[in-house]
C-alpha cells in the first residue's frame, strides 16, 4: 500500500498559504476522483482517503507535528510506500522537483515525519520562493499572479502523483515531469 501525504495546517487562516500545497493538492485529486472512500479513525488525527491501492492524508497535528498523524497511518496499514508533497522554500515558485531521502532542509514538517518515521521516502517538492521572514512568507497567501502559476504547477504534480500512486518510478517521473516556470 502507498501513502500520500499532502502537508499543510488546518484552519481557514492557512487554506490558501504557501505552506498548505500539499493539501491543496490532495484537494486537487479528490475533487476529480469519485471512487475516493474516506476512512474513519480517530488514531490517524488527519483526513484519510483510499484511491485503489493508495491512502491520502491531510494530517490535523499542524506541520510541526505531521509526523504522529504519518506514522499512525503507516503503522497502521503496513504502509511499503511513502510519498511527501510539501512546500519549498529553497525552490522558486512555479518549480516542481522529486527526490527521495534527504534532510528535510529545515522543513519543520519533514523534521517530523524524519524523526518518527525515518528519511528514506519519495518527495514532491512545490517551490513556493523565499521571503525576507521565512514563517511570514510560508504562513503568507498567494497574490493573484502567485496563484496563475501555482494552478499550473498544481496540476502538472496531480499528473506526476497520480502516476506515481499507479507504481511509477520516482527517477522516471523526476525526469518527465520535473518543472520551472
Amino acid at each position: 500500500m502507498t501513502l500520500v501525504v499532502g502537508l499543510g495546517n488546518i484552519g481557514r487562516e492557512y487554506e490558501n498559504t504557501r505552506h498548505n500545497v500539499g493539501f491543496m493538492l490532495i484537494d486537487m485529486i479528490l475533487s476529480e476522483e469519485n471512487q475516493a472512500k474516506i476512512l474513519s479513525h480517530s488514531k490517524f488525527k488527519g483526513e484519510l482517503y483510499k484511491i485503489d491501492s493508495s491512502l491520502l492524508l491531510k494530517p490535523h497535528t499542524y506541520m510541526n507535528h505531521s509526523g504522529i498523524s504519518v506514522k499512525a497511518v503507516c503503522d497502521f496499514y503496513k504502509c511499503e510506500r511513502l510519498i511527501v508533497i510539501h512546500d519549498d522554500i529553497d525552490l522558486n515558485l512555479g518549480t516542481l522537483r522529486f527526490k527521495k531521502g534527504g534532510s528535510s532542509g529545515g522543513h519543520n514538517g519533514l523534521k517530523s515525519i524524519d524523526h518518527l518515521c525515518g528519511n528514506n521516502y519519495e518527495r514532491v517538492r512545490i517551490g513556493v520562493g523565499r521571503g525576507k521572514d521565512t514563517i511570514s512568507h510560508v504562513l503568507g497567501q498567494f497574490t493573484s499572479e502567485e496563484s496563475a502559476v501555482l494552478d499550473t504547477i498544481l496540476s502538472r504534480a496531480k499528473e506526476a502523483l497520480l502516476e506515481l500512486m499507479q507504481g511509477d518510478d520516482l527517477s522516471k517521473i523526476s525526469s518527465l515531469y520535473s518543472f520551472r516556470t
